[in-house]
């Protein structure tokens, strides 16, 4: 795995002290070297034959400062631990093979949790023989749901990206983009003065479950509508293929002088992905607890923190809430009550999610806890606000009415904004 060293050491005496970002250095000069990293295998649905789990990024070295944190692009695969070219006592080693991945495909259901295959565990389904192309369908290169399918897609779209702009060609948009705002602040002094849970209105023209949203959508007209009717903050849908979103979006919202700060709303399978939102001006981005190992949500809250972003750490289910409880250092957690699988919606699962010890557990720690998908009337606000809820993120409920910035009155029953509290 390539590691690029985030930070940088104290100058030397006679040397020019180095300027900001200047880990972001050409192949050349990279601090770190390449590491393997075993893949462990995950069990496919319907209790199929294991397949090998996405890579994952590399964990931090034991307990680093936060200036000391490599950032990983992707992992190297490697084979399955206990894979031994002896094989099993039949002299098999597809039966060796299959018993080690069986083991560790316990480890990423123990613990690391996730249900979300990173990318086509048999390679793509396509091949071609000759100039003849053909399908072959299996259960290691056929998603099993939506969610997955994005992720696979965006796995390839990454790679492509990458390749074309390497992470060191960052580092002139990094800083030339405009300082991060307080994506954190702006919430909790939205919920000071209005007592109700804060805004994060969404730019959205699509989605898969539901089509196209808007068809005259202005994104700088819809951001500016939401921030003078109150929204604390923005979110940007970025995803073009899903959501037929895109980072223009975000650049655009910003470069028209939309004061919010602004969450990159994409599937970041990546830590590349965070260095480019950041680039194109976003203040905060999404991380999915149900895609990302724990170790990688560690890791890329680390690169966050030195970048100046935010993370909002969506979670769907009470496992994925424990697990994120779990990891130091998170200050938002989104309870998305859509499930990304099926996309049913069930509002109920915010009250669910933040009863007994967990809801403990987030007052102890003092995260904000933000409410997403099924919002659409002031009863569901209070719903949400009355099980834990200080924020709120919304998208379809706003966007599909005449005047999206108007309807955040319908939906909180009052007017929030600036002038509406004057």
């Amino acid at each position: 795995m390539e590691a690029l060293a985030v930070g940088s050491a104290p100058p030397r005496p006679g040397l020019a002290a180095p300027t900001r970002y200047s880990h972001l250095r050409r192949p050349g000069t990279l601090a770190a070297a390449r590491r393997p990293l075993a893949a462990a295998p995950m069990e496919a649905a319907g209790g199929g034959c294991p397949s090998p789990a996405p890579a994952r990024c590399t964990r931090a070295e034991t307990e680093p400062e936060v200036d000391e944190v490599a950032t990983s692009s992707h992992a190297a695969e490697a084979e399955p631990a206990g894979t031994t070219e002896q094989g099993d006592n039949n002299g098999s080693p597809v039966a060796d093979a299959a018993a080690a991945a069986a083991a560790a495909s316990t480890e990423i259901a123990g613990v690391d949790g996730i249900r979300i295959r990173r990318r086509p565990v048999t390679g793509p389904a396509v091949h071609y023989v000759g100039p003849f192309q053909f399908r072959l369908e299996n259960e290691g290169n056929t998603p099993r749901n939506i969610l997955e399918k994005i992720v696979w897609d965006k796995d390839v779209e990454v790679s492509q990206m990458k390749e074309r702009r390497p992470l060191y060609m960052l580092k002139g948009p990094l800083e030339a983009a405009p300082p991060a705002r307080d994506f954190v602040g702006a919430l909790k002094a939205s919920y000071d003065r209005t007592g109700l849970p804060a805004l994060i209105a969404e730019v959205k023209k699509a989605s898969p479950s539901r089509g196209v949203l808007r068809e005259d959508f202005d994104p700088v007209l819809i951001a500016q509508a939401y921030e003078k009717n109150g929204a604390a903050c923005l979110s940007v849908l970025t995803n073009e293929k899903y959501f037929q979103g895109s980072f223009n979006n975000l650049e655009a919202i910003r470069n028209a002088g939309v004061q919010c700060p602004l969450l990159c709303k994409e599937f970041i399978v990546d830590a590349w992905q965070l260095y480019y939102a950041r680039s194109k001006g976003a203040d905060a981005v999404l991380l999915i607890a149900a895609v990302l190992p724990d170790r990688d949500i560690k890791y890329m809250l680390k690169i966050c923190k030195i970048l100046g972003m935010a993370a909002l750490v969506e979670v769907h289910d009470e496992r994925e809430m424990d697990r994120v409880l779990g990891i130091d250092g998170v200050q938002l957690i989104g309870i998305n009550n859509r499930n990304l699988e099926t996309f049913e919606v069930d509002i109920s699962n915010t009250k669910k999610l933040l009863e007994g010890e967990r809801g403990q557990k987030i007052a102890e720690k003092d995260v904000i806890v933000v409410g997403e998908s099924g919002l659409f009337t002031p009863d569901h606000i209070s719903f949400v606000q009355n099980a834990g809820v200080k924020a709120v993120l919304v998208g379809e409920s706003l966007i599909k009415q005449e005047d999206p910035g108007k309807a955040i009155a319908g939906l909180f029953g009052k007017d929030i904004s600036h002038a509406g509290a004057a």
